[in-house]
């Protein structure tokens, strides 16, 4: 009969099919198992070239920062066969800073800059070097010399590799006190158990971000800003170089506790509806405990016939239920406050001076 055709066709194809199974499986190995010494890159292994790298850098009252970082930062591009431009961008500096990158810029055609109209934040003077940056690379890092020029090498290595996104990975922090190093170590941690996109930890700015990394970046005008967060929120493939970090050339840290405090703040309510989260659950165990107290006292008054004096309790239960009720409304109240500043539409930071 004719309707036996198709069953011989198909025990006619069933060697074929097996026998090109081996084939197939070894594609799929190949495509999911890239070179072992380019884990990020194509199938073919070919690297990326980088013709104009851009390096951000904002300051904050570092005038006896800057010329040595200028030297090193020139002593580490030049070698790199490529062409670059140094990003210097001065936030309302109250001390010299601000001519010291006037002469920089005047000695060396590769230094730009850029000077605000006051101080808007170590967030907002990043934007501003990021808006500008015109590098296949760009590389964000602090005036402080404790993110090393000599580290940048390896981050371009890695984005040669095909990496997006590269990040300087504090191994050790020299120049610090013990407090210092525990609140930032507790700080990572919770950022990153509380933040959903996930932040790599023991991480400040200093990193590389390639081009599209950039132009995204640009994209995402909110006030609130945590750049460290928004480059992770942005995705793409990421990596890590491990350094040992020295300790602060000259000057102060710019962030003390509260300060770190606050930036906290930013970027958990930034990156995350948790506190939310905090806010309903606490307000549900609190009117759980207090039903549950309610009826503890009714049940000692009617079947025990205890004698219970309510005032000090309800004084007590007054106050703890106030509390809970002003910190509930702290939490909204903080989001609401963000919405009303983003809808203001007003500029992130106000540029003074640049060139």
């Amino acid at each position: 009969m004719d309707g036996s055709r198709p069953t011989a066709t198909i025990l006619d194809a069933g060697p074929a099919s097996i026998d090109a199974l081996p084939a197939g499986q070894q594609i799929l190995e190949d495509a999911l198992s890239p070179p072992a010494d380019n884990p990020a890159s194509t199938a073919a292994g070919t690297r990326r070239k980088l013709a104009r790298c851009s390096i951000v850098v904002p300051a904050f009252n570092e005038q006896d920062n800057l010329p040595l970082l200028h030297a090193r930062l020139t002593s580490v591009l030049e070698r790199l066969g490529a062409d670059y431009e140094i990003i210097l961008v001065d936030d309302g500096s109250s001390d010299g800073t601000l001519p010291v990158i006037r002469a920089l810029a005047a000695r060396d055609p590769h230094v730009r800059y850029v000077s605000f109209a006051r101080n808007f934040g170590h967030e907002m003077a990043s934007t501003a070097g990021l808006d500008r940056a015109a590098g296949d690379v760009v590389i964000l890092m602090d005036a402080d010399l404790q993110d090393p020029p000599e580290l940048i090498p390896e981050l371009i290595d890695q984005w040669e590799r095909g990496f997006d996104v590269v990040y300087a990975q504090r191994r050790k922090r020299d120049g610090e006190s013990l407090f210092k190093r525990l609140t930032a170590w507790c700080f990572y941690r919770v950022l990153n158990a509380a933040v959903p996109t996930g932040i790599p930890v023991d991480t400040g700015d200093f990193r590389l971000m390639d081009r599209r990394v950039v132009s995204a970046f640009r994209k995402m005008r909110e006030r609130s800003r945590f750049v460290r967060g928004m480059v992770a929120w942005i995705g793409h493939r990421q990596t890590a170089v491990q350094f040992d970090r020295p300790a602060r050339h000259s000057g102060e840290g710019k962030y003390n506790v509260v300060k770190l405090a606050l930036l906290s703040l930013d970027a958990l309510m930034s990156f995350s509806t948790h506190p939310l989260r905090v806010a309903a659950l606490l307000g549900l165990l609190t009117m759980t405990g207090a039903l549950i107290a309610g009826l503890a006292v009714v049940i000692h008054k009617l079947f025990f016939g205890l004698s219970i004096e309510g005032y000090a309790l309800i004084a007590s239960g007054i106050f703890f239920l106030g509390g809970v009720q002003m910190l509930l409304l702290g939490i909204v109240g903080e989001y609401l406050g963000r919405i009303y500043t983003q809808v203001q539409q007003r500029p992130l930071y106000i540029v003074q001076e640049e060139q």
